[in-house]
């Protein structure tokens, strides 16, 4: 029972509240950790080569290090009282998902596009994505909001709320140090290509099973809000390992499926042009509405998880470990 109201009280505080600017992140803390832990890696280490090696060291300390430290807090909280505990257990689950900041920086793009303010669309969604954004085209803006948004079901929403499920939020904070990790030096570059290695394909196992969680969630959201469920799943099943990722073309491509839509195409990186493989077939045009259908997907996805997971929660008697 109490694990079943943390979950949910989590998910209920970051679809009320969000992040906060006026709190810290623990996501922060996660960042500049990973810099200095960088940074003595590359102070000890003698060559470029030998950072391959050493590049297993980096998940392990601030991953060990985001378990560690949670756990170590919530166990002095729970001393003090087990409501304390609750609380800050709750808190800690709610800032590793972002329904809420995923869907309001959707439906910024979307206000800019109704308003007519292709600029200030260009301009939203270049805060959300790593492309450049300054040519990009209305439909070009959807299918960037539109990627962005399905891509993010599973880092920012399903994948954390998968590993709070397995563990609370010591587990949850362990995933979101991973997932921070990848986005910082998980790059396939001259600068990361042997530090970061290790990280990424971390990034990789830990999305694994969320991912394809993600994409039964979205077919049964289609289905919920009266969208094409059946093309949602055929589509997860055609189209997926069509992206460079093994797990964000789950939600990619159920999304597009969903909604009748063609994403991926040619988009452009710091003034190079590359070419993603389409996914979906295009039943209909790009258009604005497509925006606020992704960002129902999203939070009824997030919703019917929670929902489940309380549930088991409930039965389990806990935490599944």
């Amino acid at each position: 029972m109490t694990a079943a109201f943390i979950i949910i009280a989590a998910y209920i505080w970051d679809r009320i509240v969000g992040d906060p600017r006026a709190i810290p992140h623990p996501v922060v803390g996660i960042g500049k950790g990973i810099s200095r832990v960088e940074r003595v890696i590359r102070r000890i280490s003698p060559s470029e080569q030998a950072l391959k090696p050493l590049g297993i060291l980096l998940p392990i300390i601030v991953v060990g290090g985001a378990y560690a430290s949670t756990w170590l807090i919530l166990t002095g909280l729970y001393h003090v009282h087990e409501y304390v505990g609750w609380v800050a257990e709750a808190l800690l689950i709610g800032t590793t998902i972002a329904v809420k900041g995923l869907k309001d920086a959707g439906m910024a793009v979307y206000r800019r596009l109704k308003e007519q303010d292709l600029e200030g669309a260009r301009r939203e969604v270049g805060m959300i994505v790593g492309r450049d954004t300054e040519q990009l085209d209305e439909p070009e803006v959807v299918r960037a909001t539109v990627e962005t948004v399905a891509e993010n079901i599973v880092d920012a929403v399903i994948s954390p709320l998968f590993f709070a499920l397995i563990g609370g939020a010591p587990l949850a904070m362990a995933y979101r140090a991973v997932n921070t990790l990848d986005s910082m030096v998980g790059y396939k570059n001259e600068k990361y290509q042997n530090l970061g290695w290790a990280s990424a394909r971390l990034d990789d196992i830990a999305n694994w099973i969320p991912a394809r969680i993600t994409a039964v969630l979205i077919t049964l959201s289609a289905w919920i809000h009266r969208y094409d469920a059946r093309r949602a799943w055929s589509m997860a099943l055609r189209d997926a390992s069509k992206h460079p990722s093994p797990n964000s073309g789950w939600a990619e491509a159920a999304a597009a499926g969903a909604l009748g839509i063609r994403l991926g195409g040619y988009n452009v990186y710091k003034g190079i042009r590359s070419f993603r493989a389409y996914m979906g077939d295009m039943k209909q045009p790009l258009q604005a509405e497509h925006v606020p259908a992704v960002c129902r997907l999203l939070v009824s996805s997030s919703t019917v998880f929670v929902i489940l997971a309380g549930l088991l929660l409930y039965v389990r008697g806990g935490w599944l470990l």
